[in-house]
């Protein structure tokens, strides 16, 4: 009877132990969901890892995130942002790589800070000599509320791009810059010393910067040469020539690229060619 008993013990106890094993096997979500964004900038991107955590009725700023300390700007470990070519931030150069992105919230300024050591959790071991930058920014306050920390790009140009964190009512950001119009210069001077010579994007390049418009229409046209059936290489040839001044070439290369469009059916391709030629008439 004893050695049943034993028996009996021993096997109720491997039960309770497999209950308890497999409790610890239940997968339940995230109180603060990772998420990663990567977004095309310049020459290269941005790419940011952050969690997410929610307002859950809370108060935010000035309680769950006090003023005035060193937060992780968001959840479990520090945001994490990378860039992939140097850059600028409030003027001061942030060379390319990644880094923890602090910040200490107040009612009225933010101070976001670039550290660059990434191996914390959240904001333990902190120290300021591992700062890269600091710099200020002034919180807005949104008329509605936003449920989960979210880090936005907004407002972007070809060398920058604003990155806007919201929560709870709260909205704050900060403008990255590229200086990015010498590196495509160069690339252009070196690239039309070759064999490939890249008449289109040279040109689109001097038109959209308004650069020397004459040397962009001798390339407009040595690039419909080389694509005579593009529409949109001979649409690019009419963008310049109008801006140049040249109002009937700007026309009969708005016709020609309009007549390629309407037999490779791009309606709207069609209708840009109408539209420049009618601002050509005016």
């Amino acid at each position: 009877m004893k050695n049943l008993r034993r028996v009996l013990a021993v096997a109720v106890a491997g039960i309770v132990l497999s209950g308890n094993l497999q409790a610890q096997d239940v997968k339940l979500p995230s109180a603060s969901p990772a998420q990663t964004v990567t977004q095309e900038f310049a020459l290269s991107s941005i790419s940011l890892s952050y969690s997410r955590p929610a307002v859950k009725g809370r108060v935010i700023f000035g309680d769950l995130v006090p003023y005035g300390q060193i937060w992780r700007t968001g959840a479990n470990s520090p945001t994490k942002i990378k860039f992939g070519e140097d850059v600028s931030i409030d003027g001061k150069p942030v060379p390319a790589g990644e880094y923890a992105l602090y910040s200490i919230p107040t009612a009225n300024t933010w101070t976001f800070i670039l550290s660059k050591k990434l191996s914390l959790w959240g904001s333990i071991g902190y120290q300021q000599s591992d700062d890269l930058i600091r710099f200020t920014a002034t919180p807005q306050k949104l008329p509605f509320k936003i449920e989960n920390f979210s880090i936005l790009f907004a407002n972007q140009t070809a060398n920058s791009v604003d990155i806007q964190l919201l929560w709870d009512d709260v909205a704050v950001g900060f403008t990255v810059k590229a200086d990015i119009d010498k590196k495509i210069l160069s690339s252009i001077e070196t690239a039309m010393k070759g064999d490939k010579k890249p008449y289109f994007q040279a040109a689109s390049y001097y038109y959209e910067k308004g650069l020397d418009l004459n040397k962009a229409a001798d390339w407009s046209a040595e690039a419909v040469k080389a694509q005579p059936d593009a529409y949109w290489v001979e649409h690019l040839r009419a963008k310049i020539l109008l801006k140049k001044g040249d109002k009937k070439g700007a026309v009969a290369a708005a016709q020609s690229s309009l007549k390629k469009a309407e037999v490779q059916k791009n309606p709207d391709y069609v209708a840009l060619n109408k539209k420049l030629i009618a601002e050509a008439g005016k």
